[in-house]
């Protein structure tokens, strides 16, 4: 049984307080009259008769402002204030009694101060100590972990006054980094320097470290979290003070360490001419708006106040769950009324051509964010004919029908998988790149654009989630290769700069984001297990945590990712973007290469679709397509095509790139 299940109703435990503090006024009364060595006169059964009543009204009165009300627990500045009214209004009761009924011609006037100063320190002396006396009690019963703050700033102030309100963690130290405030003492807790943590984690038994430094840069917690990374203790970070200070998180709510701070990467402020310039009062449409580039998309879209904002994409739910969110959204940033964003969730495949200009026209959009694409790899080497035919084709239909109805921007979201591709997606999404490079050389009056990237942190599919998911299950860590290496971003600065690439789009313009260096998957997964506050189990450490086990490269995968095809690449108006001139087929070409195809798909010919890969995308050279799930040994180079599928052969990409005069593949570059 705990303080939690004492078998006493409320109303019980009310009548015993309102007992108790009956006995202590009339306790107060008493010390006052004796300290003052008044006597009664003789008249002492009037003065009893006289005080008790007054107790009872002045107990009764306590009930009434809400003394009783107040959880002893929990009793804060506000119960003061109540104890304080209280105890006045009970002094008032007793001074009438005293000046009318025992002394109204020669009253000792330090009787009521004296009598007010002793209920005071009884009433309100004795719930103090009934608050210390059942947090202690409560902390035998369920011990708080002892944790260590980093920060002993305004931020560190107020979460160790939070953190001692709470039932979950116990602060015995802070640690920072400024000299001046070493050594003093913050809320009865002492302030460290970082050298000192191996010493307080050992002392105190701190199995966890909490962050408390929202204003630092990400530079600088990577900094903080690369000198703790050796120490055995799991590093968390809270939320900021405005998220506790408005309730939308518990303090107890303490969270894993943003893999962000790892890269230590600072996001460039998004410019708000580029920002806005495709965006701002006009019709938007997002395509793989449900999926987690295309919803993040969305909501810095939102901000940006376009009049309408169509979401496209095939996953009902996601759709569904987008929608509400930014209807949400919207009305926080934009307030209610007519001249508010219109958001529409239309349901529908992008490779449906009648739907995409039905829904371009009849929303008059003017800017079309295209991120609808199958992007895992494994997953399309194992799907190529749904995977070449929803990246290729979902792109083109959505292309034409912006050519068709005069979209003024058209952005592709693009991928550093599409660079000297090894896998079936990268081939698509640089097939699906020349379709937006061709269209552009038209000049008609769309702009189209592309934008390449590298990984985007908390995608789906990333391997951020899926190292946490296993290292919470105690192992192992999976990673393909000890050096595989890729280029990381957040979501939310990829959608900023894929919109400000778009903005300075000229037509048929490949933009590459400044990813930063690669960083080791191997790397990030033994940062990871550290931090959580487990010990990597290798050759070098039998007794250690997590063990990382190599599954060895998927089909199609590369060790290293590359963001440009050719050495031509410029700076633009923005520093993370870069402009590069990469070859390209000619439409006349890629229409043929499109209608083939399309036949293709429908017949399942992989060793078709295979051929026509081959000879758009250069350096792709698969030697079958043996993964994909309806793959047979009739599916080879050799194999006879089906009679209604053409048989037209197509120049290798390399010998196109080599011969410019070959006139069945010319080459434009920009």
């Amino acid at each position: 049984m705990n303080l939690y299940t004492i078998p006493l109703s409320r109303h019980v435990k009310q009548a015993l307080l309102m007992v108790a503090d009956s006995l202590m006024l009339a306790l107060a009364v008493w010390l006052s009259f004796t300290m003052l060595g008044i006597s009664s006169g003789g008249k002492f059964e009037q003065l009893l008769a006289f005080t008790s009543l007054a107790i009872i009204v002045s107990v009764l009165g306590f009930f009434k402002i809400g003394l009783y009300r107040a959880l002893l627990l929990y009793m804060g500045v506000q119960s003061g204030f109540i104890v304080l009214q209280g105890v006045t209004f009970a002094a008032g009761l007793f001074g009438a009694v005293y000046y009318l009924v025992l002394s109204p011609e020669s009253p000792d006037n330090a009787v009521i101060p004296i009598f007010w100063m002793i209920a005071l320190l009884f009433i309100g002396g004795s719930r103090f100590v009934a608050k210390l006396a059942l947090q202690s009690l409560i902390e035998n019963f369920r011990p708080k972990e002892p944790v260590i703050i980093y920060g002993a700033g305004s931020s560190g102030m107020q979460l160790v006054a939070a953190l001692q309100n709470g039932d979950q963690y116990l602060p015995v130290a802070f640690v920072d980094d400024s000299r001046h405030i070493v050594g003093s003492i913050v809320h009865g807790i002492r302030v460290y320097t970082p050298s000192a943590l191996s010493e307080l984690i050992k002392n105190f038994s701190v199995r966890q470290i909490l962050l408390a430094i929202p204003s630092a840069t990400h530079a600088e917690r990577k900094e903080i979290l690369n000198r703790l990374e050796h120490l055995p203790i799991h590093v968390k970070t809270v939320p900021e003070l405005f998220d506790m200070r408005s309730g939308k998180f518990h303090v107890d709510e303490v969270r894993d360490i943003d893999i962000e701070d790892l890269l230590g990467r600072d996001i460039v402020p998004p410019d708000p001419d580029l920002m806005g310039r495709c965006i701002t009062g006009k019709p938007v449409m997002v395509t793989g708006a449900a999926g987690s580039i295309g919803s993040e998309l969305c909501r810095q879209i939102i901000g940006l106040k376009p009049s309408r904002l169509v979401l496209l994409d095939s996953f009902e739910f996601g759709l569904y769950d987008i929608e509400h969110e930014l209807v949400s959204l919207r009305d926080s940033v934009q307030g209610k009324g007519s001249d508010t964003t219109e958001i529409i969730a239309v349901l529908g495949n992008v490779c449906n051509k009648n739907l995409m200009e039905a829904v371009l026209e009849r929303f008059k959009v003017k800017t079309v964010y295209h991120v609808a694409a199958y992007k895992q790899v494994p997953m399309v080497e194992r799907n190529v004919i749904e995977g070449a035919h929803n990246n290729i084709f979902g792109t083109a239909v959505a292309a034409l029908a912006a050519q068709k109805l005069n979209v003024e921007h058209f952005v592709l979201i693009s991928t550093d998988k599409a660079v000297r591709p090894t896998n079936v997606m990268g081939a698509t999404k640089r097939f699906a790149e020349q379709v937006l490079q061709a269209l552009a050389a038209q000049q008609g009056q769309t702009c189209f654009s592309m934008v390449r990237f590298g990984n985007v942190l908390g995608s789906s599919g990333s391997v951020v989630p899926l190292f946490r998911r296993q290292i919470s299950q105690g192992g192992p860590v999976t990673v393909t290769h000890p050096e595989v290496t890729r280029y990381f971003m957040t979501v939310q600065e990829a959608a900023q700069l894929v919109i400000q690439a778009g903005s300075m789009a000229s037509g048929g313009d490949v933009f590459v984001l400044d990813m930063h260096e690669p960083i080791r998957i191997v790397d990030l997964a033994r940062k990871m297990i550290h931090l959580m506050g487990y010990v990597v189990k290798d050759e070098n450490s039998y007794r250690g945590d997590i063990s990382i086990e190599y599954t060895g490269l998927r089909p199609g995968e590369k060790l290293f990712e590359e963001l440009l095809i050719g050495e031509s690449v410029t700076g633009t108006e923005h520093p993370k973007i870069m402009r590069a001139e990469e070859d390209y087929l000619t439409w006349d070409i890629l229409e043929k290469m499109l209608a083939d195809l399309e036949i293709a798909c429908q017949n399942l010919d992989l060793a078709t679709i295979r051929r026509i890969l081959m000879a758009a995308v250069d350096g792709f050279e698969p030697s079958n397509l043996s993964d994909d799930l309806l793959w047979s040994e009739s599916d080879h180079d050799l194999a006879p095509a089906e009679p209604d599928v053409p048989t037209r052969s197509y120049p290798s990409k390399v010998t196109a790139l080599k011969v410019a005069p070959i006139k069945a593949a010319p080459l434009h570059k920009r």
